[in-house]
C-alpha cells in the first residue's frame, strides 16, 4: 500500500528534529514534526490532512471528555542499519482498532485512511525514527468523539488522529509487580478486550497504591473471584513453568496483544510447549515454591519484553530467578529486536516497509 493521494499535506516550515537526540529522549514526551487527522461527519470520512504537530481548538462540551468515546492503538516503526523504515504488524493494529470502534459505538476507520495516513506521516517524519538498538518511533493512532453536546448518546462526529514520538526503553530496569485482589480492571461483558481510554484511567489508582508499596506495576486478576491472573499493568503476562510457556487465554477481559501473539508464534516455531489457559494465583505460588517458576515477564508494544523480578501477593513477596539466566524471554527479546531492525530474517512477514 502507498500513501493516500487524497491527503492534504501542510509541511512544517522548520523541522524540530535537530533540537533533540532522538536516540535519547523520555518516552512519550517529545513529539515529531507532523500529525495526521481525518474527520468523520454526516456518515462518512472526509478531510484527511497532515499538518505540523500543534495544539488544536477543543470544546469543553466535546463528547469524548464526558462519555468516554475514546479508543487508541500503540505501534512502532524501526530503522534498519541501511536507513530503511518499517512498521511492526500495523495491519493487526488496524483490525484491533476497528474491533474497539465497534464495541464503543464508533465508526470504523477505513484501511486506506489508517494505512494511507500512517505511511504518509512516516515518510514525512522518517528522520525522527531512532537508529539505536533499542530505539523506535512510537505511533499513537486514536479515535475520539467530537460532538459539542452534553447528552448521553453516541457522537455523530469523530476525529481520527495519528501522532508519533521517538522512544527508547519503556522500563529502564526489571520490575516488581503486586497481584491486585481488590480493584478490577475488566469484567465479563465489558470493554477489557478493547483499547478504550477508560480502561487505563481506571487502572491508575490501584497502580499508585502498588507503587507506594515499592512495586512498579500490578497484576490484574479476574473480577469474580480474584483467583486467576489476567494482565500485568498495560501488558499481557507470560510465565515459563518448567519447560512450558504459559499465558492466560484470551477472553473479553484480556486485550489480544500483538506482541503477545508474536511471542507465542516464535515459541511454537522453536518447538516450545505453549499453553493458553486460565492461570491461578495458587498455581503460580505453588510453582515458585517447587522451583519450577523459571521466568515471568510482560509483553506489549511499549515495553516489548518487560522482565519481572518479583511478585507480591497480600503480605508475601516472591523473588524470581535472575534475568540474565532466563533463556526464553531473553532469546525472544533479542530475536524480536533483530527482526524489527532488519538483522534477523522476517519469516513471518511482520515488518511493513515504508517505501
Amino acid at each position: 500500500m502507498t500513501a493516500n493521494a487524497d491527503i492534504k499535506i501542510e509541511k512544517t516550515t522548520q523541522s524540530r528534529v535537530t533540537e533533540y537526540d532522538v536516540n535519547n529522549v523520555p518516552f512519550g514526551k517529545c513529539f515529531s514534526d507532523h500529525m495526521f487527522i481525518a474527520e468523520y461527519a454526516d456518515g462518512k470520512w472526509e478531510k484527511s490532512i497532515i499538518m505540523p504537530y500543534k495544539d488544536v481548538p477543543m470544546s469543553f462540551a466535546m463528547s469524548a471528555l464526558h462519555y468516554g468515546q475514546a479508543i487508541f492503538e500503540g505501534m512502532k516503526a524501526y530503522k534498519s542499519d541501511t536507513g530503511e523504515v518499517s512498521v511492526f504488524r500495523p495491519l493487526e493494529n488496524f483490525k484491533r482498532m476497528n474491533k474497539s470502534a465497534i464495541r464503543m459505538a464508533m465508526p470504523e476507520v477505513p484501511e486506506e485512511i489508517f494505512m494511507g495516513g500512517l505511511l504518509a506521516l512516516l515518510k514525512l517524519d522518517a528522520a525522527w525514527v531512532p537508529t539505536s538498538e533499542t530505539g523506535s518511533l512510537y505511533i499513537r493512532p486514536f479515535l475520539i468523539a467530537t460532538d459539542e453536546a452534553i447528552g448521553v448518546k453516541a457522537s455523530e462526529t469523530y476525529k481520527f488522529v495519528i501522532i508519533t514520538c521517538p522512544a527508547g526503553k519503556y522500563y529502564s530496569e526489571p520490575i516488581k509487580v503486586l497481584i491486585e485482589t481488590n480493584y478490577i480492571r475488566a469484567v465479563e461483558g465489558g470493554v477489557g478486550y478493547v483499547k478504550a481510554a477508560g480502561n487505563y484511567g481506571r487502572s491508575l489508582y490501584p497502580t499508585k497504591l502498588a507503587q507506594e508499596k515499592g512495586y512498579q506495576q500490578v497484576i490484574w486478576t479476574d473480577g469474580k473471584t480474584h483467583s486467576y491472573i489476567e494482565e500485568s499493568g498495560t501488558m499481557n503476562l507470560m510465565l515459563v513453568i518448567g519447560d512450558t510457556l504459559v499465558t492466560p487465554a484470551l477472553c473479553d477481559t484480556i486485550l489480544a496483544g500483538i506482541t503477545r501473539d508474536s511471542v507465542l508464534a516464535l515459541a511454537k516455531e522453536w518447538g516450545m510447549k505453549v499453553e493458553e489457559r486460565k492461570v491461578s494465583i495458587a498455581e503460580v505460588i505453588a510453582a515458585h515454591t517447587a522451583g519450577t517458576l523459571k521466568e515471568v515477564f510482560g509483553v506489549g508494544t511499549a515495553a516489548t519484553i518487560a522482565q519481572i523480578i518479583g511478585i507480591g501477593h497480600v503480605d508475601n513477596y516472591y523473588p524470581l530467578p535472575p534475568v540474565e539466566g532466563r533463556q526464553f524471554s531473553n532469546k525472544v527479546d533479542e530475536v524480536l529486536r533483530g527482526i524489527r531492525k532488519g538483522k534477523v530474517a522476517d519469516t513471518f512477514n511482520w515488518m511493513f516497509k515504508v517505501k
